[in-house]
């Protein structure tokens, strides 16, 4: 009896320091997952709270001002995405370029209605500033990798943009029609910028 208690001491230890083991795995597991948990809350609410201090900062245009960025936004979209869908490599990109065309054809068409309704009424001026130029520019001059980089940087870029301008007319602008379009644009304008940051994630 007393040999059959000593031969099982060794095999108790053992497994009392393998428990002990996995609970400690199991413990630095949860703190790990906890910690990344908090870090990504964190990240989301500083970028909210920067989008608040922006729109904060940034001054409420007139319904001609908003309607003529609006319009630019849109036919600088439109430019690179048929640039992007001769150019880029990615599927993912010349996916996400078609997109951008459809899309801002439909925003491009509801903000010349609102604008034409309004009182007076707004014709919408979609010639491109020499900026937006310039960078249709500099991406025709690409192709493959180095064009997919520079057209996925510039269209979070140019969505950012976007967004803000959207956020700020829709909360504050004073033109009832061109306030509700752009209150019914942003959700889309917030969704592309979630795609195209998708797709730089994932960018070799």
């Amino acid at each position: 009896m007393r040999k059959l208690r000593m031969m099982l001491a060794p095999m108790s230890l053992a497994l009392l320091i393998t428990g002990c083991n996995q609970k400690t795995s199991d413990t630095a597991d949860s703190v790990k997952s906890e910690t990344t948990d908090l870090a990504s809350d964190a990240s989301v609410g500083v970028s909210e709270a920067a989008a608040d201090v922006k729109e904060a900062l940034t001054p409420t245009p007139t319904g001609a001002e908003f309607a003529n960025k609006a319009a630019k936004s849109d036919a600088f979209e439109i430019a690179a995405a048929k640039l992007a869908e001769d150019k880029a490599a990615l599927p993912a990109i010349k996916k996400f370029a078609a997109m951008m065309i459809t899309d801002h054809t439909g925003s491009t068409a509801k903000i010349k209605k609102a604008a034409a309704a309004a009182e007076p009424a707004i014709t919408p001026d979609p010639t491109l500033t020499d900026d937006q130029n310039s960078k249709l520019a500099d991406l025709g001059k690409m192709s493959g990798a180095d064009f997919d980089k520079a057209y996925v940087d510039g269209q979070i870029d140019a969505h950012k943009d976007a967004l803000n301008l959207m956020t700020v007319y829709a909360d504050h602008g004073d033109v009832p029609g061109l306030k509700t379009a752009a209150a019914e644009i942003k959700p889309k304008v917030q969704m592309h910028l979630d795609a195209i940051k998708a797709i730089k994630a994932k960018l070799p």
